[in-house]
């Protein structure tokens, strides 16, 4: 009896000094990692500010300045995904339809993808409206937001990046101008754009130009180049008009749609869903950092919560019904990030990404964003070992001289940690801040 309890003694000493010396350690490695981000030579350039955080604790490992706000960039798209994946979650209304004796009413939710060449194809909806019988009638009356968002760079109109919000898209709100080898003219995608187009033979014509004349405009001009010589492909925001949306649809379909004004959805119209998965939205807009995705999805949110596409409404609604708790309050302007108003702390990001981690399985969460080394805006950078899975997973941010990454980290040890790096202000090369990024994340890895 008394050799058994000297045993276990010696068991439970063993486990106590153990657990000491693995305590001892993680604080060594803390201390380590802290310093590391803290006395950075490149980091202390400029304003950085960095949090890591153990789900399964509900602990902040590490943080340096992680209660400041930053201008989050691209980093917002966190923010409207969370908002999708709790109002549309995995289903979205491609629009709304009242079909009457006489006629069909219907009005776009702000779905980006009919038609849009980006997203797998939803055909069904477009034989939908291509096989109605009776006459059809649209109306936008619903739509009640500005193109272009507070805080935008208003200049960059003719940059297929930042494109208008519209109430509903067709063919990703792109005009698709292509030449090919031993051909003369141009193909224009949708086609019926080759018609706002004309010559203007004072343009520079080293290589083809395609270019909008204004913001209130869809007149293009091309120069000589354009016509001929080079195989080449240019692209142009489409800028949203009733009437051309009208013409385009109509001339899609091969049947006349007329607008109907001061009409907005009643109680009893009905919603055609997407066959396009609501996955594969939400990859495009956080692998490939889509803009114009995170705007519209906005706006289907608060059209399936009000009847009326609002940027800032889906904002108030997220602000102060589901995300209450977060540590600091988030000042959140678009759905993008493509607005400097945008202010948001590593630690609230960071609960963000929890809240989203809670929502989803981890497989399914880790093929919507990029993986280092391996798809997205991250595939160049944050490279797994040779043969191995990778281990980050994170959202980019970037706008002139600030940039974010944000997202998860899986260790050597197993365990999924989440992080959020921000740096604003800084000049120079942002490669000199993802190596620096890097070589913490592979310490991370290797040693927690």
């Amino acid at each position: 009896m008394r050799q058994s309890l000297t045993t276990q003694g010696l068991l439970t000493l063993f486990l106590l000094l153990a657990c000491i010396s693995v305590q001892a350690q993680t604080k060594k490695q803390l201390k380590e990692l802290s310093e590391k981000v803290e006395t950075s030579a490149v980091f202390s350039k400029f304003l950085t500010g960095f949090a890591l955080y153990e789900p399964t604790s509900s602990t902040f490992l590490c943080e340096y300045q992680a209660d400041k706000y930053f201008t989050p960039a691209s980093n917002t798209k966190i923010f409207t995904l969370y908002t999708s994946l709790i109002v549309l979650k995995d289903s979205i209304p491609t629009f709304l339809y009242q079909e009457t004796d006489t006629s069909l009413v219907f009005w776009g939710t702000g779905h980006p993808g009919f038609l849009n060449p980006l997203l797998p194809k939803d055909s069904v909806a477009l034989q939908f409206l291509k096989g109605f019988k009776k006459p059809l009638y649209y109306s936008d009356y619903n739509f009640q937001e500005q193109p272009l968002g507070d805080g935008w760079a208003w200049d960059d109109f003719s940059y297929t990046y930042q494109l208008e919000r519209v109430p509903m898209p067709m063919y990703g709100q792109i005009a698709t101008f292509t030449h090919k080898k031993d051909a003369l003219g141009y193909e224009a995608t949708p086609a019926f754009m080759a018609n706002f187009v004309s010559l203007n033979a004072t343009l520079p014509n080293k290589t083809a130009i395609f270019k909008r004349s204004n913001f209130n405009t869809n007149a293009i001009e091309c120069n000589s180049a354009a016509l001929a010589g080079s195989v080449y492909q240019r692209e142009l925001p489409i800028h949203y008009e009733s009437d051309l949306w009208l013409r385009l649809l109509s001339d899609t379909l091969h049947q006349p749609v007329k607008l109907i004004k001061n009409n907005i959805p009643s109680s009893d119209v009905k919603a055609f869903y997407s066959t396009i998965p609501a996955e594969a939205v939400y990859q495009l807009m956080m692998q490939e950092s889509d803009n114009f995705i995170a705007e519209q999805l906005l706006l289907v949110c608060s059209n399936q919560l009000f009847g009326i596409q609002n940027t800032a409404t889906a904002i108030q609604y997220a602000t102060d019904s589901l995300l209450t708790d977060l540590p600091s309050k988030p000042i959140w302007i678009d759905g993008s990030g493509l607005s400097r108003y945008n202010l948001f702390t590593p630690r609230t990001l960071v609960k963000m990404l929890e809240k989203i981690n809670q929502l989803l399985p981890q497989e399914q969460l880790f093929h919507i964003f990029p993986a280092g080394g391996v798809s997205g805006t991250i595939k160049r950078w944050y490279a797994p070992e040779k043969g191995q899975q990778p281990y980050v997973y994170a959202k980019t941010g970037t706008l002139s001289n600030q940039h974010a990454l944000s997202g998860y980290l899986v260790t050597k040890s197993g365990k999924m940690l989440i992080f959020s790096f921000m740096h604003n202000n800084f000049t120079g090369s942002i490669n000199t801040i993802r190596q620096e990024m890097q070589d913490i994340f592979v310490f991370i890895r290797d040693n927690f």
